[in-house]
């Protein structure tokens, strides 16, 4: 959800410069800065970037420069201040105070320095609009050319998983062997093994060994990491559905592990849990 695209155009008279930043956010957390004369068309502004950018920390800024600054200059209404002047010199003089401050004070009473109404003519807000167009086509190609990498990356990511999937199932074979000759070792050396009941220790064996069996996590996993391929695929904004895939792939690999019983196959699942905080970093930054 990071991007970044800024627009601008020169009129010769006025130059208009869009710029728009966002951070990951679960939502659309989005903070204009308008000039004055545009304050009626924020909603506008408001509604195009909820259509289009959905997700993140938006700061969206209109920089707006005349060639003439004086246009937008504050007037002195001479009269006013002029009346205001003589009005505070006699009443200086009457109580027999100081007058040197006397035109500074009359400049900051009421309606003697006034503002034009900072207002933008529909041409104008065409040329701006023009501009922020611009500059969101550029943020929105950022974030494009930004999601092909992470799309590359987190594909690469779920191969590696998938990779270390089939490396699990080479091994999962050896344990059988190996917990048989540790149980049958454990038990000669607590009861003796002519105590032993071997019919016994078969079927308790079986037993044990259906409880480590993970035919059902593989399935699960490796069908979780093809939608997951399936969904990046999708032209829609996917981003939550991926992060839930991602949290059932996680339950898979952590099932995986708590059954393993083997240092070999502990190792590949450790492997797989790195991958996968990978993705979920990765997945923050996807719509």
């Amino acid at each position: 959800m990071t991007g970044y695209g800024t627009a601008s155009f020169d009129s010769g008279s006025t130059k208009y410069t869009v710029e728009i930043k966002s951070l990951n956010s679960k939502f659309l957390e989005l903070s204009l800065r308008l000039p004055k004369s545009f304050t009626e068309k924020e909603f506008q502004v408001r509604n195009e970037c909820n259509k289009q950018i959905e997700r993140g920390k938006v700061n969206l800024s209109f920089n707006v420069e005349k060639a003439n600054t004086t246009s937008n200059a504050a007037g002195i209404d001479k009269e006013l201040l002029k009346h205001y002047y003589e009005q505070l010199k006699a009443v200086s003089a009457d109580l027999n105070e100081p007058s040197n401050n006397l035109l500074q004070l009359a400049l900051s009473l009421p309606e003697v320095v006034k503002y034009d109404e900072e207002t933008v003519s529909e041409e104008e807000w065409k040329t701006a609009e023009r501009t922020f167009h611009q500059a969101l086509a550029a943020f929105q190609q950022f974030r494009v050319d930004e999601g092909n990498v992470l799309e590359q990356d987190v594909k690469m990511r779920i191969g590696i998983i998938l990779k270390n999937l089939e490396l699990v199932e080479l091994e999962e074979p050896k344990r059988v062997p190996i917990i048989r000759e540790r149980l049958d070792q454990f038990l000669s050396e607590a009861v003796g093994r002519e105590a032993i009941d071997q019919n016994r220790f078969e079927q308790e064996l079986i037993y044990f060994i259906d409880k480590l069996d993970i035919t059902e996590e593989k399935i699960r996993l490796k069908a979780h990491c093809d939608y997951f391929v399936e969904t990046l695929k999708s032209a829609d904004a996917n981003g939550k559905k991926l992060g839930f895939i991602s949290q059932e792939i996680g339950r898979e690999i952590n099932t995986l592990g708590s059954k393993a019983n083997d240092a070999n196959m502990q190792k590949l699942v450790v492997g797989m849990k790195e991958e996968l905080e990978k993705i979920k970093e990765q997945l923050l930054n996807v719509l």
